[in-house]
C-alpha cells in the first residue's frame, strides 16, 4: 500500500465514546447530550452522532439549521436535535420538515415559532453571558403573562456560562444562581446550564442535562490535557524532504529562524492550509515515531519544518504527528496562543479523513 501523499486525519471513535461515557460518570444523573456543531468540531458530525447514539446519547445539539438538517438527513429520525440559532426569520417550514428543535432566543423567535403551529422548543436565557438569550426581565414576562405562544411547548430551557473554564471565577456561581431561579418559573422544563467545563465545576450546575463538547473531542477541561479525557483526533503529515542547513544558515519566511549547530530539518507536507495555525510558530513540536520535534521558522501554506537533528534516521515519507496522542491538542492550542476548539474546528478538508473503531 502506498504511504499518504498529503496529510491524514484520524479520528479514534472508540476514545470518543470511552470520553463519552467518562463524562455520563461525571454527569452523575444528569443527560449528557453531545454538542456536533461544526461538524463535530471538524471530526465529522454524522460518523461522531452514529457512534455515540449507539452508545447511549438521545440528544445532540447543532448550531445552524443548515447543520441540523444536514444530520438528519444523515441519521435519520428519531433523536432530538437541538438547534442553538433557535427559530431565525423564514426558518420555521425548514425546521419543521426536518423535525428539528429550535433553542429559542428571543421574542421575536417565540412569536415566529407559535405562528408555525408551535410545538417543542428550547428557551435560552441569557444569565451574563450577553450572547444568546431572552434576557431575564424578557423571560420572566414570558413566564408571567398570558401571550399569544401557547402552542409553544418549552421542553428545556438553558443558559451558558461565560466563565466555566475557571473553577473559581465568581460568574459561575452567580450565573449558576440566577438561572436557577428563572428556571424555576418554567417547571415542566428540563434545565441545562453545563457545557463540558462547566460538568467539572461540581454536581450544583449539572441540572438535568449538559451538552459537552470539546471533552468529547480530547480538549481537558480548564484548556489543558486532563487524564480523564482521551485524545480522539490525531493529524499526521508526511515527511516530503530531508535537508541540512549550516550554522548561520536561515529556514523559511522571514529568516525568522537561524541555525546555530548543523542541523537536520524535515520538510513536512502541512501547513496552515491544512489548519496548522501560523500563529504556532515557533513554539508548536510535532512528534516522530514518539520523539518531539520542534518546528523550525515560520509555518507556512503547505509546509513546515521540524528539527530532526537528534532523531535516528528518518526517512521521507514517514509521518509526522501534528496533534495526536503524543501532541496533546491543548498544547497545539496553547502553543498558538488560542484554545483546542479553534485548532480541531480549523483542521481543513485537505486532509484526508479516516475512522477508527466501531461505526
Amino acid at each position: 500500500m502506498n504511504p499518504p501523499f498529503d496529510a491524514v486525519l484520524t479520528v479514534d471513535l472508540d476514545a470518543l465514546a470511552e470520553n463519552y461515557r467518562t463524562l455520563v460518570r461525571q454527569a452523575a444523573g444528569a443527560e449528557v447530550a453531545p454538542v456536533v456543531k461544526a461538524d463535530a468540531y471538524g471530526l465529522g458530525a454524522p460518523e461522531v452522532t452514529r457512534r455515540l447514539l449507539a452508545d447511549g446519547a438521545r440528544t445532540v445539539f447543532v448550531a445552524r439549521v443548515s447543520e441540523g438538517v444536514r444530520l438528519r438527513t444523515a441519521i435519520g429520525p428519531g433523536p432530538v436535535i437541538y438547534v442553538l440559532d433557535g427559530c431565525p426569520a423564514g426558518a420555521a417550514p425548514t425546521l419543521r420538515d426536518a423535525a428539528l428543535t429550535p433553542v429559542l432566543n428571543t421574542v421575536q423567535q417565540l412569536f415566529a415559532w407559535a405562528a408555525a403551529g408551535g410545538g417543542p422548543a428550547g428557551l435560552m436565557i441569557d444569565t451574563g453571558l450577553n450572547r444568546l438569550g431572552l434576557s431575564l426581565a424578557e423571560a420572566e414576562a414570558f413566564a408571567a403573562s398570558p401571550h399569544p405562544t401557547e402552542p409553544v411547548e418549552i421542553r428545556l430551557v438553558m443558559s451558558h456560562l461565560a466563565c466555566a473554564d475557571q473553577p473559581h471565577h465568581p460568574m459561575n456561581v452567580k450565573q449558576r444562581d440566577r438561572f436557577t431561579a428563572i428556571a424555576a418559573r418554567f417547571p415542566s422544563a428540563r434545565r441545562s446550564l453545563a457545557a463540558s467545563d462547566g460538568l467539572f465545576l461540581g454536581s450544583s450546575f449539572a441540572f438535568e442535562l449538559v451538552r459537552t463538547g470539546i471533552c468529547l473531542y480530547g480538549g481537558g477541561p480548564e484548556g489543558r490535557p486532563d487524564p480523564r479525557i482521551k485524545p480522539v483526533a490525531t493529524l499526521e503529515a508526511p515527511i516530503l524532504q530531508l535537508r541540512t542547513v549550516a550554522i548561520g544558515e536561515s529556514i523559511g519566511y522571514g529568516a525568522a529562524w537561524t541555525a546555530t549547530r548543523t542541523t537536520r530539518a524535515a520538510v513536512v507536507g502541512v501547513g496552515y492550509a491544512d489548519g496548522v495555525l501560523r500563529a504556532s510558530s515557533p513554539r508548536a513540536y510535532g512528534s516522530l515515531a514518539g520523539r518531539r520535534c520542534a518546528v523550525l521558522g515560520r509555518i507556512s501554506m503547505d509546509l513546515t519544518l521540524f528539527d530532526i537533528t537528534d532523531h535516528p534516521e528518518p526517512l521521507p515519507g514517514q509521518m509526522m504527528q501534528i496533534i495526536g496522542p503524543e501532541v496533546p491538542v491543548d498544547e497545539a492550542a496553547a502553543a498558538a496562543g488560542t484554545i483546542a476548539y479553534e485548532v480541531l474546528t480549523r483542521i481543513g478538508a485537505r486532509a484526508e479523513r479516516q475512522y477508527r473503531g466501531r461505526r
